[in-house]
């Protein structure tokens, strides 16, 4: 199995930037599909973005632009970066990874139950 452990949020004004970490421990990280999804108080969960082994990536249409997803295989670490946030932003992040789900290229934003393992998350507020 996989462990996660996300870090990196905070409160921010709308406008700044945050970068989230998300740091794996008990596998081969470098073989999993990796992704980022959000949950807000009273809402679905929501994918943001994806990354998959090979590094292709999906990123969903309300972050396109302003979130970039990467990954450091060395570090065991994948990231969010978020710039130009928007008070509707606002929510807990959350790692997941899978071992066999992948983004087809790029061509597809996996929903977020389809990962079998998650992080506890971290908590973005963008204040306006």
């Amino acid at each position: 199995s996989v462990q996660l452990v996300e870090s990196g949020g905070g409160p921010v004004q709308a406008g700044g930037s945050l970068r989230l970490s998300c740091v794996a421990s008990g596998a081969k990280y470098s073989r999993y599909s990796m992704a980022w999804f959000r949950q807000a108080p009273g809402q679905e969960r929501e994918g943001v973005a994806a990354i998959d082994a090979d590094g292709s990536t999906a990123v969903a249409e309300p972050v396109k632009g302003r979130f970039t997803i990467s990954r450091d295989s060395a570090k065991n670490t994948l990231y969010l970066q978020m710039n130009n946030l928007k008070p509707e932003d606002t929510a807990l992040y959350v790692c997941a990874a899978d071992y066999v789900i992948t983004t087809v290229a790029g061509t597809r934003l996996p929903r977020p139950d389809e990962y079998d393992f998650r992080g506890r998350g971290t908590q973005v507020t963008v204040s306006s």
